[in-house]
């Protein structure tokens, strides 16, 4: 199959990589000259494990152009996956998928087989079957549902491993204008997943529905685990792990997301939220268990400040982890710079250290915050450091040698529990997130699934 990809960032590039893995010839288009310039030699524009060893692997299956027509014309079935920003009300813009609907309506002027369009980005609900089609349509001089089809179907992905969650994904989601686009569209699918998953099938608004009513239901979970950390720190004997560990043996419920750690955050789950309750607010809709996940959240940056200002007597103060999870180098909305941004507005000196974000990170926080070089850096000039993200390297080089090394006794805020306390437990403060007696916590991270 002749395929085509809009946008070759984050999501983009690893989609037509996955696409050209199994045998499909891909063109990728953007308007950013060196994304296109770079995979055109062989090299990954965006940072994601395994996208570089697959643009190497299958480079011959695909390519890249700086125009839509060369692509569009080149190809049945194009893949539009641009950023969607959220408006100053929490709504989605379509303002650059309507830019890109437009100049593939052109492009189809020019060429008389049938087309697949396809709107992988997030949008809002009623827009695909909305100003989408109709912009497709006035661009094209095509009707929908006849020699052109138009599918919603979003990305259920994680930055730090789309590629796996797009081979294996749990569910395909098919918002389609007719049959025989969604049939086209789920044998695409079919052809590229490795674990036969469901693929449902719908229409338009109920797609658009289900992808941001999706995320919400998952922010709701980690807020309701976070609550649960809350009242387990304020507990003689409390431990959230283990709380979550028994609840989440409930088929019901399940262990994935239900760990209590700090504020959900990253480019998706926070404005999908705020997107949810915006639709409500417009349609009259009670939307409170939105508002409510988005407030708990909000409050884990002053439960974190409270801790600050329980142990911080010196004022020094240390945050490691800067991406907003594990495995990339992605700092939007990251809990870790709001954290450091925080503690420097409230008076703190603040040192703080990322193995992947620093770069991204430098632009996020406040002037006035030091870059540390290393793991050990950071923590040689902080006196509380906090634990921010999951990162293994910090269990691997906050070692009892080093410990010893160091004057004073360092007081460590661990909100993912992920430093021993049976090595380490010993030799610094170390003060488990979510736990109220913290010299008993069990920390109990093998039974639960992050």
């Amino acid at each position: 199959m002749k395929l085509s990809v809009v946008g070759l960032g984050k999501l983009g590039s690893p989609l037509l990589a996955v696409m050209a893995s199994k045998g499909h010839n891909v063109i990728g288009t953007d308007l950013n000259r060196a994304f296109v310039q770079r995979l055109n030699e062989g090299i990954a524009p965006v940072i994601e494990p395994s996208l570089q060893d697959f643009l190497s692997k299958y480079r011959s299956n695909f390519k890249a152009v700086n125009d839509y027509e060369s692509a569009i014309l080149a190809s049945d079935v194009t893949f539009v996956i641009v950023p969607t920003p959220s408006d100053p009300d929490g709504r989605f813009s379509n303002e650059y998928i309507l830019q890109a609907v437009q100049q593939i309506g052109h492009s189809l002027r020019k060429k008389s087989s049938y087309h697949l369009v396809v709107i992988t980005s997030t949008v809002m609900p009623g827009s695909t079957g909305g100003v989408i089609r109709k912009a497709l349509e006035e661009a094209s001089l095509r009707s929908v549902g006849q020699d052109v089809g138009l599918c919603y179907s979003p990305k259920f992905i994680a930055l730090g491993s789309v590629i796996k969650n797009m081979l294996f994904p749990d569910v395909v989601l098919i918002g389609e204008s007719d049959p025989k686009a969604g049939d086209l569209l789920e044998a695409i699918y079919r052809s590229v997943c490795e674990n036969n998953p469901p693929v449902k099938r719908m229409n338009f608004v109920n797609a658009e529905l289900t992808k941001i009513a999706l995320n919400t239901f998952v922010t709701t979970k980690i807020s309701f685990a976070n609550m649960l950390s809350d009242l387990c720190q304020r507990l003689d004997g409390g431990d959230v792990d283990v709380v979550t560990s028994a609840v989440g043996l409930d088929t019901r419920v399940g262990h994935k997301y239900l760990k209590g750690t700090v504020a959900f955050g990253g480019p998706c789950f926070p404005r999908d939220n705020i997107a949810l309750g915006a639709l409500g607010k417009e349609l009259g809709a009670r939307m409170d268990l939105a508002y409510a996940t988005q407030e708990t959240n909000h409050y884990q940056s002053r439960r974190l400040l409270a801790l600050a200002d329980r142990y911080g007597q010196s004022k020094t103060m240390g945050v490691l982890g800067l991406a907003y999870k594990a495995g990339t180098h992605v700092a939007e909305a990251s809990q870790g710079v709001a954290i450091a941004n925080l503690l420097l507005e409230n008076g703190y000196e603040v040192s703080v250290y990322d193995p992947m974000a620093m770069e991204e990170a430098k632009t996020r926080c406040h002037q006035g915050i030091r870059m540390a070089g290393s793991v050990q850096a950071c923590v040689e000039e902080s006196d509380v450091i906090f634990v921010m993200t999951a990162w293994p390297e910090f269990a691997q080089e906050i070692t009892p040698s080093f410990l010893r090394k160091l004057e004073g006794r360092k007081v460590f805020i661990d909100c993912w529990r992920c430093l021993p306390r049976s090595t380490l437990g010993d030799i610094c403060e170390l003060v488990y997130l979510g736990c109220g007696n913290h010299l008993s916590c069990h920390a109990q991270q093998s039974m639960v699934t992050a």
